[in-house]
């Protein structure tokens, strides 16, 4: 459930934006200025920004990343208005969402505020290994315990973790998720654990971290395995403490949180090698979910190509259209070595580039790696 933040007055075009991003599930909050804004995304935080063109949109962006908060900000503005979209982007906005507002469009937003994509998508289990894995994420939901999610990249972890969290008792608190991969250190401790007024050059206000703001609810720490070891050692006291230090704090802070961790690594292996703390390895490692990738369950391709399909037809206006028997054998011959993120991707690709009644083959078009280079011959 994306959580946005609108910076304006809730009257006519912006209050239709509210409560389209409503109707889709979104969580909103409403300030009227760009000040009140920073204070709210301090204590609370947000996933994504809307904010209206005529506030100071290049002093609250500066305002985020002096105090590190890692939040996209969407300007919106008049779509009669011609130059709208340029003066948003350079004074920092990373988008424009133009009034009044296409419901697509804030689909979209959603979808991306969220880190939809494969991520999120619906359970798709015609395999029966993946089946299985679903039922055994539902009985492990009911416990407190910590639950390491791994797989390859783009194999559905952080749609693993949701699953998790929404089938286990903290499913009414926030679910919150951290790309520890991401960010660089100093932020990355930032983010996760908040910090005080003065802690660094910037930091004119204290803010809660994610451990903070997933308070009663569930932490998710994607790519856990990039952390670095000092950080580690931190996570792990606050693991086992219950409670976390923010950057500049001269008290402990309690906590009530469930961590999930996803991985696309062997963290065992890396704990071995001196890279993980194997401490913490067996901390995060109380249960495991292990996705298999896309071509060792190729009962889900067709399912999944089918929703997304419908999905990108829905959100770009077009026709739903079925795949040919053509476009659903070059599906299954192809081995994803990208999994359901890059099928979800060539599915995109498709819908817009598809002519005629069906999406055809010639629509798919599918990406391959290219080969690895070869040593230059000795003379």
């Amino acid at each position: 459930m994306p959580r946005v933040l609108i910076v304006g007055t809730l009257a006519a075009e912006l209050g239709q934006a509210a409560r389209m991003a409503q109707a889709r599930g979104a969580r909103v909050a409403q300030v009227e200025g760009v000040t009140a804004a920073l204070a709210r995304l301090r204590a609370e935080g947000a996933d994504v920004v809307l904010c209206e063109l005529h506030h100071d949109i290049g002093w609250l962006v500066r305002a985020m990343a002096g105090e590190r908060i890692a939040c996209p900000l969407i300007a919106c503005g008049p779509e009669t208005d011609p130059q709208a979209a340029l003066r948003a982007i350079r004074a920092g906005a990373r988008d424009f969402l133009p009034l009044p507002p296409d419901a697509d469009l804030i689909a979209a937003m959603l979808q991306a505020a969220a880190g939809e994509s494969a991520e999120d998508t619906p359970p798709t289990a015609r395999d029966p290994a993946m089946a299985a894995l679903f039922a055994r994420a539902d009985q492990v939901a009911r416990a407190e315990a910590s639950v390491l999610i791994t797989g390859e990249s783009g194999t559905g972890k952080e749609l693993m973790a949701r699953r998790v969290h929404a089938a286990s008792r903290r499913a009414g608190g926030p679910f919150v998720a951290l790309n520890c991969a991401a960010l660089p250190e100093s932020l990355l401790e930032s983010e996760l654990f908040g910090h005080e007024k003065g802690a660094f050059s910037g930091a004119v206000a204290a803010r809660k971290g994610k451990f903070e703001q997933a308070e009663g609810g569930t932490l998710l720490l994607d790519e856990i395995g990039e952390m670095d070891l000092r950080l580690q050692a931190k996570l792990l006291r606050a693991i086992q403490e219950r409670e976390i230090d923010r950057l500049g704090g001269t008290r402990p802070v309690k906590v009530d949180v469930r961590i999930l961790a996803a991985t696309n690594r062997d963290l065992g292996a890396e704990a071995r090698a001196g890279r993980f703390r194997e401490d913490l390895y067996f901390r995060l490692d109380v249960v495991r979910l292990h996705i298999p990738p896309l071509r060792e369950r190729r009962g889900d391709i067709l399912p999944l190509a089918d929703l997304f399909a419908a999905r990108f037809a829905e959100i770009n206006g077009l026709p739903r259209r079925p795949l040919s028997a053509e476009a659903r054998r070059a599906l299954l011959a192809h081995d994803w070595p990208g999994n359901v993120r890059e099928l979800e991707n060539a599915l995109h690709r498709a819908v817009l580039m598809a002519g005629g009644e069906e999406i055809g083959a010639a629509a798919i078009e599918l990406r391959r790696a290219p080969p690895a280079a070869q040593p230059a011959e000795s003379p």
